[in-house]
């Protein structure tokens, strides 16, 4: 389970670091900001579309484990479902945070940055330990009221 969670990390800090790297690169002027800044029409469709996206990726990512399939999936298969499903529920996560992150800059809608942080704000609850990688592949004793 080692292997899978450092493979897992590797992915979130990656993703992490691309973000980071986009505003780095618009906030030093090497890339130029507000470059669709007047395309009103195309910035509502964006807008609209990154905000369902967002809202839905928050919501698969932080409940992609209870759904009762992926769940017997990860206690049977335990890490071959741990990296199919993590690297899912990493990438429904943080590309959405990285889309928004680069459409910030390329309208200058400070809606995009809301949303990156929305996303930014899910990920310490999804951070791929070893610890939490095994918690996630073992059977837990439940009771539902």
């Amino acid at each position: 389970m080692k292997k899978i969670s450092k493979q897992l990390t590797f992915v979130y800090v990656l993703l992490v670091v691309i973000a980071l790297a986009i505003v780095v690169l618009y906030e030093l002027g090497v890339w130029e900001s507000g470059a669709l800044a007047d395309s009103k029409q195309t910035e509502f469709v964006a807008l609209t579309g990154m905000e369902l996206t967002t809202l839905a990726a928050a919501f698969l990512g932080l409940r992609l484990f209870r759904f009762r399939m992926i769940r017997a999936q990860l206690v049977t298969e335990k890490e071959p479902a741990m990296l199919k499903w993590g690297m899912l529920r990493l990438l429904v996560l943080e590309v959405p945070m990285v889309v928004n992150t680069y459409l910030y800059y390329m309208y200058m809608n400070p809606t995009f940055g809301y949303l990156a942080i929305i996303l930014l704000l899910c990920l310490p609850f999804v951070f791929p330990s070893e610890s939490r990688c095994i918690a996630e592949t073992t059977e837990e004793e439940t009771t539902e009221a």
